[in-house]
């Protein structure tokens, strides 16, 4: 990928750009679902986690879990969990909007001083679509799409998932790529700045050259 091309991944539909990574240890915890399924979110983590270079903790010391998933049938349960609203500024308004929309997923960052981000609240309306995919691909995509603040633009056009391997479905390899040159430690945490995209595609431009 070129400068441009990494551009429209952090480029947000109001043509501001804005990039953040994980500037803290991602201690997840899952609502809704069996332990067979938990077990897969974390699992799809910790390899992303694995990959970036960064890493994951059984507790967060400020917010005790930090990456926050919910599985459910209809938005409005939303309202039904125990201080959700403490959480998730205006949660009611939110719900309607989402509700009238008839999304089936959402999500909410919350940033650092720094601008990293240090939360995330994962949202999945369990409807025919998102029922139909394998939990494995649901939980790839999701964690993919948490683990930097892309574009709202970003994946609307393609997922950032690519063919099946071996019977498992994989990250697009230059997602991948992208997610490591992200994590790269020199590159600021977060950047709200379109050089910065020209900082990235170096990166992912000397590891292309080293991988041959």
């Amino acid at each position: 990928m070129d400068a441009a091309e990494v551009e429209r991944f952090f480029t947000r539909s109001d043509g501001t750009y804005l990039f953040a990574r994980w500037g803290r240890p991602i201690a997840p915890i899952v609502f809704g679902v069996e332990d067979a399924t938990l077990g897969v979110v974390k699992g799809a983590l910790e390899a992303v986690c694995a990959m970036a270079g960064h890493q994951m903790a059984e507790t967060d010391p400020e917010l005790g879990a930090n990456v926050m998933v919910f599985f459910f049938r209809d938005w409005a349960e939303l309202l039904e969990v125990r201080d959700l609203d403490r959480l998730i500024n205006g949660l009611v308004p939110l719900v309607a909007r989402l509700t009238e929309a008839e999304a089936n997923q959402y999500r909410v960052f919350r940033f650092d001083e720094a601008g990293a981000i240090k939360a995330c609240f994962i949202f999945l309306r369990m409807d025919s679509v998102l029922s139909a995919q394998p939990a494995e691909t649901l939980a790839l995509s999701q964690v993919v799409q948490s683990v930097l603040l892309w574009s709202d633009l970003a994946f609307t056009d393609r997922s950032p998932l690519g063919a099946l391997e071996d019977g498992h479905v994989v990250l697009r390899p230059e997602i991948g790529a992208l997610i490591r040159a992200g994590y790269d430690q020199v590159l600021p945490a977060m950047a709200d700045d379109p050089s910065h995209a020209l900082r990235l595609a170096a990166r992912l431009q000397a590891a292309q050259g080293g991988a041959h």
